[in-house]
């Protein structure tokens, strides 16, 4: 039987209590200072952190955040809840912890369904202390067929036997903005030629201030509509990987077995100029 990759704060309560769980908030620092899970400790470069070739890619990814895993000393086969604010507001950065850990080879990680708004809403407990945690040296290797490069995905581009999803916003699909970070933040504009856009968002429902996640059956029937079968790997990329990582657990949840994350996503793709790009409005 398949595991979640989500669990409820109902559920969450009822586990701080009967079993060892280490809590990961991928909030800002005002945020976490604000309040917390209790015995949550905060790693905010989980949504922050840039893998690019200029900075060592993923083997610089690795590196990176195994450090600061040994520092908080959280061993690999732990139970591991990761929760930012709510996932729309969070661009997924919870989903990209998730992702991370998964490459770090840490095998029990789950997100938080709703985020901390959806424990806010239960009216459990919350602290302001920060927990003391002791260091320890981690033995770990990367888990392949997590992430996929850019030389994965050129192989795709007039190929049949590989959907590549874009899951960025409308304006960055058309070529209008380059990313959520500004206007020009990119060289280029534009996306990756055949890829089939889906729009992130459209993964999640929003009530009162939470976002859920959509049914694994409303999932597949939104993937259905837009031509992506469950028989095909699937590639998903956006500008940083975040939201890549929220729509690649939507998919898993709902019974897609070989989807991938592009991580390094429009970033890293439109600063390389000998990558084909398609611009202005798609056919």
């Amino acid at each position: 039987m398949q595991v979640s990759p989500l669990i409820e704060a109902e559920e969450l309560y009822q586990e701080l209590h009967n079993s060892e769980i280490s809590l990961i908030d991928t909030r800002e620092d005002r945020a976490y200072a604000a309040g917390h899970i209790p015995g949550a400790v905060q790693i905010h470069d989980i949504f922050t952190y840039i893998a690019l070739p200029e900075n060592g890619s993923l083997a610089a990814l690795f590196q990176h955040f195994k450090q600061l895993m040994e520092n908080v000393g959280i061993d690999p086969k732990a139970k591991i809840v990761i929760y930012e604010d709510t996932t729309d507001n969070g661009y997924g950065q919870s989903c990209r912890g998730w992702m991370i850990l998964q490459y770090l080879g840490y095998e029990h990680v789950r997100v938080l369904h709703g985020g901390y708004r959806a424990w806010l809403t239960r009216n459990f407990q919350i602290s302001q202390d920060v927990p003391a945690r002791n260091p320890a040296t981690l033995r770990i290797t990367p888990l392949q067929g997590v992430f996929v490069s850019s030389q994965d995905v050129l192989k795709t581009i007039g190929q049949t036997d590989v959907v590549l999803l874009d899951c960025r916003d409308y304006a960055e699909w058309i070529g209008a903005n380059s990313s959520p970070y500004g206007y020009d933040y990119c060289p280029r504009k534009g996306r990756i030629p055949g890829a089939t856009w889906l729009e992130w968002y459209r993964f999640m429902r929003h009530e009162k201030g939470v976002s859920w996640f959509e049914s694994p059956q409303a999932v597949r029937n939104l993937c259905e509509q837009a031509g992506i079968p469950d028989y095909k790997p699937i590639f998903v990329y956006c500008f940083k990987g975040a939201r890549a990582s929220a729509v690649v657990l939507a998919l898993k949840r709902a019974g897609y077995q070989d989807v991938r994350n592009y991580f390094s996503s429009w970033n890293e793709w439109s600063r390389n100029l000998d990558l084909p790009i398609d611009e202005g409005y798609p056919d």
